[in-house]
């Protein structure tokens, strides 16, 4: 992304502590002891706030409202995590530990106020970060691996920002799971009773079609659970070989497949259907590159499991004190407006404020106003 003459890009690194564990593949990034931040900010000028925008895995440090956020005279810092662009075998409490870090740079640069933003599926490890910071409770992960964040240096954010956002990681596979795949050996062997893309189902679907595949869905993701507990316990058994091995990579087929793809009706909004993120639904369901595609027994557990994963907002959001922002848009298809509702309702007794921008849709492709509108929610936040 090339900046504005008036701009300056700098690139900052934050000190993350290792995990102990051989969960990143690259050797240089483990021996490295660092992960990275792009801060870009006006030139001549030293903003006291900064905004930091996290996500688990995806690459921020180019992020498109990057420049916006620093016309408006902040410090805007997009960052990586320990797990960027593969999340195959992360553990969000490592990126809240990497978050942590990030702060305490951000703040011994000078800054006095960090807004923490988490876009995206940032929304997943913002509130949870922010509460953990505020009271800390969390001694052993989901997965059974990871830090005690009792034990933590978490320094607090001083606002917090969902933009663009997903409730949870978990929530959100679980609601794209294809439970058409009942044999996860058999991807391509489909229930055509619970098949989004046999024309005899719809779309329209049928209220009562909906409601069993939205069950469905949730059973395949048990079910998945379920397997993974069991192989756990089958590879930490004294003779299982080899001996030390402590997790084991799968693949999960079919993650693409929401109604709302399909179905303009099932929880209306502005957005386009027959597409997703990653183009047409019944190709991306496949996709190599799919969500949730490729994980591990813990991690699987840790960030994709609805009943034991962490790291869902709704969870913490009532517990926060700091003031939460919620900005949307009503042609997102990847976070619909009514997810923005669940997020904004969850906010206990901290200020709180929703903005849903009207036809803005999930990155702001080719929408710079409506982008400046909600970078200017935030900075003014």
């Amino acid at each position: 992304m090339t900046l504005a003459d008036h701009l300056e890009r700098n690139l900052l690194e934050i000190p993350i502590p290792p995990s102990g564990r051989v969960d990143v593949y690259s050797g240089v990034a483990r021996l490295s002891g660092a992960t990275w931040a792009s801060e870009v900010r006006r030139k001549g000028h030293t903003p006291t706030t900064a905004v930091l925008i996290v996500h688990p895995t995806a690459n921020f440090l180019g992020h498109y409202a990057l420049p916006t956020l620093a016309e408006l005279g902040v410090g805007a810092v997009g960052m990586t995590t320990r797990y960027v662009a593969n999340d195959s075998s992360m553990v969000l409490e490592n990126c809240l530990l990497d978050i942590a870090s990030a702060i305490l740079t951000l703040r011994q640069r000078g800054y006095e106020r960090v807004v923490l933003v988490g876009n995206s599926g940032g929304g997943s490890i913002v509130p949870y970060y922010q509460a953990q910071s505020e009271r800390p409770s969390v001694t052993t992960p989901p997965g059974g691996v990871g830090p005690d964040l009792t034990a933590a240096d978490l320094p607090a954010a001083d606002a917090v920002v969902l933009l663009m956002a997903h409730v949870s990681r978990a929530k959100l596979s679980t609601e794209w799971l294809d439970p058409a795949i009942i044999d996860e050996g058999a991807p391509f062997q489909r229930d055509p009773a619970l098949d989004a893309f046999d024309p005899d189902n719809g779309p329209p679907y049928t209220p009562e079609f909906v409601e069993r595949y939205r069950s469905a869905q949730l059973e395949r993701n048990r079910r998945i659970t379920e397997w993974a507990e069991r192989q756990l316990n089958a590879i930490g058994s004294a003779r299982h070989f080899p001996a030390g091995l402590d997790d084991l990579a799968f693949v999960v087929h079919g993650t693409s497949a929401d109604l709302r793809f399909l179905d303009p009706t099932v929880d209306a909004s502005d957005r386009a259907v027959g597409s997703t993120l990653w183009g047409r639904p019944e190709v991306a369901n496949y996709l190599p590159a799919g969500i949730s595609r490729f994980t591990t027994l813990r991690s699987w557990i840790n960030q994709w499991s609805f009943d034991r994963t962490n790291g869902n907002a709704l969870l913490w959001l009532p517990k926060l004190e700091t003031p939460v922002l919620v900005i949307g848009g009503s042609a997102d298809s990847g976070s619909p407006p009514s997810v923005f509702t669940q997020l904004y309702d969850a906010v206990g007794t901290a200020r709180r404020e929703l903005l849903v921008l009207e036809g803005a849709t999930h990155y702001y492709e080719n929408q710079p106003e409506l982008l400046r509108q909600a970078c200017e929610a935030i900075v003014a936040w």
